[in-house]
């Protein structure tokens, strides 16, 4: 449900194939599941994952006991169903970022990772993110960096008109944008994060260091750099862990909220939800859970 938002839609695309598997992207991979270990809180009641697409991470989220692996393309989270299978423990989510079919405070983390950069209005996405947090809940994040030293080396050199100095995100491709690290910061103070600790990840992307080393051998390197590098931010990726005020218990009773009117509890009946508030109803095939669009109403 899109509701005024462009969404860059992965939908009929396998992004697995597309981007990862065979694609010489194994050192991104490796840094990336560093960071998150680094980062993620151990263990909790529930985790939901935004922009999940296949499944990826979805290993290290071992310490909880519920995965909501939510995106807005139902053929990615197929691909994610067939790798980890149906059970209570994995829910599959189809579902736009903007509207967040979930109850407040319904989880304990929420991760996006390669997600925020494909957003137009950040800020909507994190005051969402922010509203399904227990009190005290746990959000990392990834995002691309805009001040990184490729780009800083290729400004004063005057090989890019661009300037990484300036903090507002910047487009360099339809729905692709990189982000300076003081926005970030205070755009998620302003949804009412507290950050507690950041990583500079994927320090080696470039194809030269690809072409002399392995991906474990930069991996290892980069491992080493993450945490005094997230001094200076000069990496083209950063993590961040934030939280959100307060401590409390993550709500039990509900996890889905209507995101068509915002309030309403769902109900089951057959192969559908339907919203008490509002009398919409929501589909679920195959095992997806099709927030995208209602399938009817009352």
């Amino acid at each position: 449900m899109n509701q005024g938002h462009v969404i860059c839609d992965y939908e009929g695309t396998s992004y697995r194939a597309r981007f990862w598997e065979g694609r010489g992207r194994e050192y991104e991979d490796l840094v990336e599941r560093i960071a998150l270990r680094r980062l993620l809180p151990p263990r909790g009641r529930r985790l939901l994952e935004v922009g999940a697409g296949f499944g990826r991470l979805a290993e290290l989220y071992a310490g909880y006991d519920q995965v909501v692996l939510l995106d807005y393309a139902k053929s990615g989270l197929l691909e994610a169903q067939e790798r980890l299978g149906r059970s209570d423990r994995f829910l599959y989510v189809a579902a736009d970022l903007h509207h967040l079919p979930l109850a407040p405070g319904a989880c304990d983390t929420v991760v996006t990772v390669r997600v925020l950069h494909h957003l137009v209005n950040v800020q909507s996405a994190l005051r969402g993110i922010a509203a399904v947090l227990r009190p005290g809940g746990a959000y990392v994040l990834e995002y691309a960096n805009k001040r990184n030293l490729k780009a800083i080396l290729r400004y004063l050199s005057g090989r890019q008109s661009w300037s990484p100095f300036v903090t507002t995100p910047y487009e360099f491709a339809e729905l692709n944008f990189d982000f300076h690290p003081s926005w970030m910061t205070h755009e998620l103070h302003q949804a009412g994060f507290t950050v507690d600790a950041g990583l500079a990840v994927s320090h080696f992307r470039h194809p030269l260091f690809k072409r002399l080393a392995s991906p474990r051998a930069l991996a290892a390197v980069d491992r080493l750099m993450q945490r005094v590098g997230a001094v200076w931010k000069l990496s083209p990726s950063v993590f961040l862990r934030g939280h959100t005020p307060g401590s409390g218990a993550v709500v039990t009773e509900d996890l889905f909220c209507c995101p068509a009117c915002g309030k309403g509890s769902l109900t089951a009946r057959g192969d559908t939800l339907v919203c008490a508030g509002c009398g919409a109803l929501w589909a679920v095939t195959d095992g997806i859970y099709d927030f995208k669009t209602p399938v009817a109403a009352q």
